[in-house]
């Protein structure tokens, strides 16, 4: 897959450029929804021998819109690319998205950035596609501008999974409720967060459960505060694990987020190291402790309810 800035990126063949089916999205999660999608539009573009071209932006539009929200993302644009390099995109377009793209009105986008190519054959968009300065450019838009081009414009069905539509907006609404088997079930994978460990208080250790403090990008979505099931990957080895999420109450340290693992039979030094962490199901919320020891007690409880969760003896 090629990662690309502009569609006339797209390097020509004997002077001619390749013709290609084009679908647009942000794409956050890459989820069933978009997988399913992307697969019918793969397979379509194989029996017309066309391109497949993704088109998406950077960063993503509410980063710009909506600069008051923090934590949005479900994942990485990194690991974006690498789930549809995954699905067979042959060519990504990477949009840089600003304050004057987002007034763009849809005629002058889709001129701009997606009609200068000379051999777009089909464009694929998504039930729900609007685009442009307050999302004025649907279906109808675009097909009244691309069919006398002879351009076919093809709208996709909606995805619905167990009666209901799956969609990014979704799946962030149930990380916030810590429903971590719905949000597996919706992305079709475990949701995980990459981050690098850091120095925290050191408390976990003094106390027989040493934790690594897991510092992760503030623009992605982090679960509802609690205590969770999780999977560790670090150094292409996998750790059962728990994770708690929230602001120490029990040491009054209420001013910061934290994302701290202990992960079984495990011990390394590993400050400075990347981890991704697989948050599989939710224990419990975060409570305040009355004593040090009563968290103990309840670090142990906890403990075994994961253990019990993952098959781990």
């Amino acid at each position: 897959m090629k990662i690309l800035s502009s569609l006339l990126d797209i390097p020509k063949i004997q002077d001619a450029f390749p013709q290609i089916g084009l679908t647009i999205g942000n794409f956050d999660g890459v989820h069933l929804g978009h997988r399913e999608l992307l697969k019918k539009i793969k397979a379509t573009c194989i029996s017309k021998s066309l391109k497949f071209v993704v088109m998406t932006f950077i960063p993503h539009p509410q980063k710009i819109i909506h600069p008051e929200k923090e934590r949005f993302l479900i994942n990485s644009y990194e690991q974006r690319r690498k789930w549809l390099f995954e699905l067979g995109v042959e060519y990504l377009i990477e949009l840089p998205f600003t304050r004057d793209f987002s007034t763009l009105p849809a005629e002058d986008f889709l001129q701009r950035h997606i009609l200068h190519y000379p051999s777009l054959k089909d464009f694929y968009l998504g039930y729900d596609f609007a685009f442009g300065a307050n999302k004025q450019g649907g279906f109808d838009v675009v097909k009244n501008i691309c069919h006398p081009l002879k351009i076919d414009v093809e709208i996709q069905p909606k995805f619905e999974f167990q009666g209901s539509i799956v969609s990014s907006s979704s799946i962030r609404d149930k990380l916030l409720l810590g429903q971590m088997n719905q949000v597996q079930t919706l992305l079709a994978r475990p949701f995980f967060l990459e981050g690098v460990v850091i120095k925290g208080e050191g408390r976990g250790k003094k106390i027989g459960y040493p934790t690594a403090n897991v510092q992760v990008s503030p623009d992605l979505i982090v679960p509802q505060k609690g205590v969770y099931v999780t999977r560790t990957i670090y150094n292409g080895m996998t750790y059962n694990s728990v994770t708690n999420i929230g602001n120490n109450p029990t040491f009054k340290d209420t001013h910061h987020l934290h994302i701290e693992t202990n992960l079984f039979d495990f011990d390394t030094d590993i400050y400075g190291e990347v981890l991704d962490i697989e948050f599989l199901h939710k224990i419990r919320d975060e409570k305040k402790f009355p004593t040090v020891n009563d968290l103990i007690f309840q670090i142990k409880a906890d403990v075994v309810k994961a253990k019990e969760y993952l098959g781990q003896s």
